[in-house]
């Protein structure tokens, strides 16, 4: 299939850094305010969100395709809780608000693809069942 890229660069302390995340057409700035509190710019919970809700509407979408309907729109959006645990942070719950506008297509069939596209799109797979290895090379510039 595809391999992504994405990049992060901290400077700095936690409270007193900030940040900048990479990756196509997004460069975007994060800090300890914009995460933990109500500052500016984005935080890792946010790209979390888009991810599943990008993913999750495309799903949805070949879902109900492969019923030969064609939406007209598939409206997703998500809440990302960051909670703690007895680690420390986590996200603790996920959230996907969802609005189809799609003729034909009946509430029946709407809950059973939008259950399957939930249970079945790879960003939801990989944080439900842990689908991915996460490998680390991790060097030391001093």
């Amino acid at each position: 299939m595809s391999t992504r890229k994405a990049k992060a660069i901290w400077n700095g302390t936690l409270k007193e850094g900030s940040g900048e995340m990479k990756f196509s057409n997004y460069n975007g700035p994060f800090t300890f305010a914009s995460r933990f509190e109500d500052g500016k710019g984005t935080n890792p919970e946010e790209l979390v969100g888009a991810a599943i809700a990008g993913c999750y509407s495309m799903f949805l979408s070949a879902l109900i395709g492969g019923e030969k309907l064609n939406p007209k729109s598939i409206d997703t959006e998500v809440f990302v809780e960051l909670g703690k645990d007895d680690t420390g942070p986590c996200i603790t719950s996920i959230k996907l608000i969802c609005e189809v506008n799609c003729h034909g297509l009946s509430q029946e069939k709407f809950t059973e693809l939008s259950q399957a596209a939930k249970a079945k799109c790879p960003i939801s797979r990989l944080y439900a069942g842990g689908t991915a290895k996460i490998e680390l090379e991790a060097t030391l510039k001093s």
